[in-house]
């Protein structure tokens, strides 16, 4: 018998099925795989269609006993199962198959046998005849002997004779309709038990994923392991991956290491140096200090030199006085000066404007008939000194006097401040462009350039002055600390202020210094953190304490990631910017040098500057972005005016009512409104009382150290600071609320709610906007539908809609405006016509002073707002064949 069997077998050296690996015994592999051919004497040499042939007619005459046609095809099909299955145990006669090949025909008889039962059970007849397999081992070794049975009996059974029309019973209806409806019940079975049992593992991931997120429990997750196994199942080698940290064990890290006192000995470097002033040698050492250190904690070091024009002051010292009558008295000949200043003399009449606030000069123009020609005097505070200017130089004034009211700084009345009056940021003699090489350019310059005389005085001169002045005394609102205060002078009087401003332009290079630690998954995403180093000053309020954080968070995050086994997804930058005291030079022209190639790449920027100026009050600026993320990172940390309760239990659930807007002279603003990155500022000061000392020459260690518990504070602005940068590289997903710009974009529409029937009668509409609106948050929810529908695991899906979480402030930039001209084009925080804030008071016109509304300039305003936010829609939508240009 076993002589027919091994008859049978086909040759299938020509034509060995596709499904098999090939083999070759000569070849080095295949006797390392442990593979032989078998070979078959001449005999069984014979053309496989002859051998297939003639084996059905003996497998149907030993297991049916019938040569009936049909009977015949059916086995000739068993016939090439066998042949696979026959190959198959030739293949795998190597040692390593050995458990394998016994263990898996074990299983499936098993198998067989049970679905030979539940057949009899379910439909109470016996089960047609099926074929089993079997592949005997051979006492001598031969492992090419195969048997096969076509039985419904057991496996010692012998035949059992069965009448001839049993495959003829097969075909009847009823049989088969129990047949399907096993099959379809079986199906929906196995398709049940497979999503039951995927869905349980992903919950128990997640869950355990939750646990060690937010480390309400332990968690043991043993990182991804290599195994090589031998062909006796034991384990050779474990390779072992990187080390796993999770969110509130790396947030302890951070903790732990940072240490107030090195931020307190960072200070130190600006004891006994009365000024930084960018470009000079004491910045330029400063430079060089910073740089050496980055060196000892970081990889990646270099810095980026800039050539910008400067206005410094003159030989000869600005100077103050006034005329009464023909007969001139000096005020003052301050140290400080103001930069971006129109040099030469100027006269005129003093007119005092509080704050110099847009709402201070409409007051004051209803009582002074014209303010063309005037000096203007104004306190420090509220805003910044260049928007004062502005708005001096809108309503015509020849000339800005600014002093330091010692009601909002304390007793300062010697104290005059140094300031800049560029209404814009970076070089303003290179606008829209970096400052690479300054002679390639054409003579150009800012249109936030003022062109009036600016000089800064101290409180007590600017009492005198109002002693001086004869006019109406000014009200309780805007006396402040000098009670003799008053808006002007009579119309008949001849008292005349005089401004000699003798400032110089100078051409300085400018260092900016850089420091990163490389992401290990995306290491083109940058986070951003920055301080400004220059001073005019001592400036160890303004730019010191900046720079104090900034060293010891390179030097902590470098340890976590070297020595702790960090492995952050994405790149950290630490940045140190020169010329901040004349409008975020340093960083907005580093911006601009490489526009390209930071809008697509960084997606948050950190400030530093200024973080500790007092300690009653929190102070946040930030993209609403970020909220989510600030709101998360306050909840674990310290207070440091009460160590038992968390920054965000001082602040409450409504800390977001307070963010403040961010100013001019935050280098944040170029990052936010001309290059449309996420920005985050945090810091303490007090609320009702401005620092005495910013941009003075009292801004030294020891006037900062009058500020309670001043070690904890910058502790806590530290320990903020680095959260912020690891949580934004240590998750998988950007922790990016994009969903909050919807609820700023409702905010507004209700602003615009109540000027409908007006706009109507102008023959406008406010319904395109609405539905822009309504456009981006079905874009926001259909990304956030995309995010949790996809698989986190896959890094090009994960990084693509990272991707489109980063682009949305980008988005939010006006494309229809040109950045040279409008640089800073964001129609929430940018300044100019386009904003949606200037679109409100261009609105609240058409009840207030109905003559005064520009109705083109409406219609723009209208078209800008609307279609930047449709774009920004289509861009979070994702795929040009997502979008629908129609509302």
């Amino acid at each position: 018998m076993e002589d027919k069997r091994a008859a049978l077998l086909p040759d299938r050296s020509a034509e060995r099925p596709h499904w098999l690996p090939p083999h070759d015994n000569g070849h080095p592999a295949a006797q390392r795989r442990g593979l032989t051919a078998v070979a078959r004497p001449e005999s069984q040499s014979e053309s496989g269609m002859e051998a297939r042939r003639g084996l059905p007619r003996m497998i149907g005459a030993e297991s049916a006993g019938s040569g009936s046609r049909a009977a015949a095809r059916r086995a000739e099909g068993a016939a090439e199962v066998w042949e696979r299955r026959a190959a198959i145990s030739l293949y795998c006669a190597a040692p390593r198959c050995k458990g394998l090949q016994s263990s898996w025909w074990v299983l499936l008889r098993k198998a067989m046998d049970h679905a030979r039962a539940a057949l009899s059970n379910l439909f109470s007849v016996e089960p047609m005849s099926y074929t089993r397999f079997s592949i005997a081992r051979q006492t001598d070794g031969d492992n090419s002997h195969v048997e096969m049975k076509l039985s419904a009996d057991d496996e010692e059974g012998g035949d059992i004779e069965r009448p001839e029309h049993m495959h003829v019973s097969m075909a009847q209806p009823q049989r088969n309709g129990k047949r399907l409806c096993f099959l379809v019940i079986a199906a929906v079975l196995l398709l049940l038990i497979g999503f039951l049992i995927g869905y349980l593992s992903y919950r128990g991931r997640m869950q355990l994923a939750a646990r060690c997120q937010d480390g309400s429990g332990g968690c043991e997750i043993t990182p991804t392991a290599s195994y090589l196994v031998d062909g006796e199942g034991t384990v050779e080698e474990e390779i072992q991956g990187p080390p796993v940290i999770f969110w509130p064990e790396l947030k302890a890290m951070l903790s732990k290491k940072l240490s107030a006192k090195n931020l307190v000995d960072n200070l130190r470097w600006r004891v006994g140096v009365d000024s930084f002033e960018a470009g000079e040698a004491e910045d330029t050492n400063m430079a060089t200090y910073i740089h050496e250190e980055f060196r000892n904690f970081l990889d990646k070091v270099w810095n980026d030199e800039h050539y910008i024009k400067l206005q410094v002051r003159g030989s000869t010292k600005n100077q103050v006085s006034i005329s009464i009558n023909g007969k001139e008295e000096i005020l003052e000949t301050p140290d400080a000066y103001v930069a971006y200043s129109e040099s030469g003399s100027v006269s005129g009449k003093p007119v005092y404007v509080n704050y110099g606030l847009k709402k201070d000069f409409e007051i004051i123009q209803k009582v002074v008939a014209s303010l063309n020609g005037t000096i203007v005097i104004v306190r420090a505070g509220k805003i910044t000194l260049a928007e004062k200017v502005a708005n001096a130089k809108e309503a015509g004034a020849a000339g800005v006097l600014m002093y330091v009211d010692s009601l909002m700084y304390g007793i300062t009345d010697t104290l005059i401040p140094f300031g800049h009056a560029h209404l814009g940021t970076g070089d303003p003699y290179t606008p829209g462009f970096p400052s690479f090489n300054h002679t390639q350019f054409p003579p150009v310059e800012s249109s936030g350039l003022p062109h009036i005389a600016v000089q800064t005085i101290s409180s007590s001169a600017a009492a005198r002055l109002f002693s001086k002045m004869d006019g109406d005394t000014c009200s309780e609102g805007w006396k402040g600390a000098i009670h003799s205060c008053k808006v002007t002078t009579k119309h008949e009087s001849q008292i005349m202020v005089k401004l000699d401003v003798n400032n110089s332009m100078k051409d300085r290079k400018i260092l900016n210094i850089f420091g990163a630690i490389q992401g290990f998954e995306e290491p083109d995403r940058y986070v951003v953190i920055g301080a400004q180093r220059d001073s005019w000053g001592p400036g160890v309020a303004k730019a010191g304490t900046g720079t104090a954080i900034l060293l010891e968070l390179a030097r902590v995050i470098s340890d976590i990631v070297k020595n702790e086994g960090y492995k952050p997804r994405r790149s950290i930058i630490f940045a140190s910017w020169s010329a901040g005291d004349y409008g975020a030079v340093g960083a907005t022209e580093w911006l601009e040098g490489y526009s390209a190639m930071l809008h697509a790449k960084a997606f948050t920027y950190i400030s530093l500057d200024a973080p500790v100026l007092g300690a009653s009050h929190v102070k946040i600026s930030a993209s609403p972005l970020l909220y989510m993320l600030l709101g998360s990172i306050m909840k674990g940390v310290k207070n440091p005016a009460a160590v038992s309760e968390s920054l965000y239990n001082r602040l409450g659930p409504d800390w977001v009512k307070a963010v403040v807007p961010l100013g001019l002279d935050n280098a944040a603003f170029p990052f936010l409104a001309y290059s449309g990155i996420p920005v985050l500022s945090f810091g303490f000061y007090n609320k009702d009382e401005e620092y005495h000392f910013l941009d003075t020459k009292g801004d030294t260690l020891e006037n900062l150290r009058k500020i309670d518990n001043l070690d904890a504070l910058l502790a806590a602005a530290a320990e903020v600071a680095g959260q912020a940068a690891l949580r934004l590289t240590h998750d998988h997903e950007l922790f990016l609320d994009i969903g909050r710009y919807s609820e700023e974009l409702l905010a507004y529409q209700e602003e615009f709610l109540p000027y409908i029937k007006e706009v109507r009668e102008l023959g406008l509409t406010l319904d395109w906007l609405f539905f822009a609106r309504g456009d981006f948050q079905r874009a926001v929810t259909a990304l956030r539908r995309d995010i949790a529908n996809s698989d986190g695991e896959n890094r090009v899906i994960r990084r693509a809609l990272n991707d489109r979480m980063m682009k949305v402030e980008y988005d939010f930039l006006s494309p229809y405006l040109s950045p040279k001209d409008v640089p800073f084009r964001h129609i929430f925080f940018g300044k100019g016509p386009h904003t949606l804030r200037s679109l409100v008071e261009h609105l609240q016109l058409l009840k207030t002073n109905r003559s005064s509304v520009d109705l083109n300039l409406l219609r723009e305003q209208l078209a800008l707002a609307t279609w930047t936010i449709k774009g920004a829609a289509n861009a979070l939508g994702g795929d040009i064949w997502d979008t629908d240009n129609e509302f």
